[in-house]
């Protein structure tokens, strides 16, 4: 009997200690290292995609968006032992649901940037003391291109090239300064 009640004080233990998240030190430690991965994933992401539309445009872009973004942020999560994801509210493709805690972080950086307010990282422990960090990804003008609105910034021919690859995109009629998504990285360790 007496040791039913010590697996229950040490639950209530780690919930407790779960649920007060970070010390300052970590904070700012974890929100550091979520920046680096963030920044050198996207640089990784956005200069090879670069690479591709220097080569052949939208028509050479976007199939390879497809078929190595998911390869290269793989290898990014295995070099920074982190889980490396982009999510958004606005789908190109399904296989990138994001979590209802990525919708609320999604909604509310859109709602500071209607309001003009500064957007800042997030960094927080979940229910399963994995920790999280989230970052907005903003729309710059060069992303207009495959994401902007048709006939504006995004072609007929590049909405075509699109819409053949993801049948079902949504993720087009941004204007520069938008919140496209979020970078959610949890980390491994």
């Amino acid at each position: 009997m007496w040791y039913k009640r010590i697996i229950i004080i040490s639950l209530i233990i780690s919930i407790i200690s779960c649920s007060e998240g970070f010390s300052e030190k970590e904070k700012q430690e974890y929100t550091a290292k979520g920046k680096e991965i963030a920044q050198a994933s996207f640089n990784e992401l956005s200069s090879q995609l670069m690479t591709q539309m220097k080569a052949g445009g939208p028509a050479q872009a976007v199939p390879f968006c497809k078929d190595q973004a998911a390869p290269i942020l793989a290898k990014l999560s295995s070099k920074y032992d982190a889980n490396i994801k982009r999510s958004s509210d606005l789908l190109r493709s399904c296989k990138i649901e994001p979590t209802e805690r990525e919708l609320e972080i999604i909604y509310n950086y859109k709602k500071l940037v209607s309001e003009n307010n500064e957007l800042k990282p997030i960094v927080e422990i979940d229910e399963t003391n994995k920790k999280h960090y989230y970052a907005p990804i903003i729309v710059k003008a060069n992303c207009l291109v495959c994401h902007g609105k048709v006939n504006e910034t995004l072609s007929v021919k590049t909405d075509s090239i699109i819409k053949l690859i993801y049948p079902f995109d949504i993720a087009t009629g941004y204007s520069e300064g938008d919140v496209r998504g979020i970078w959610s990285i949890t980390f491994n360790k």
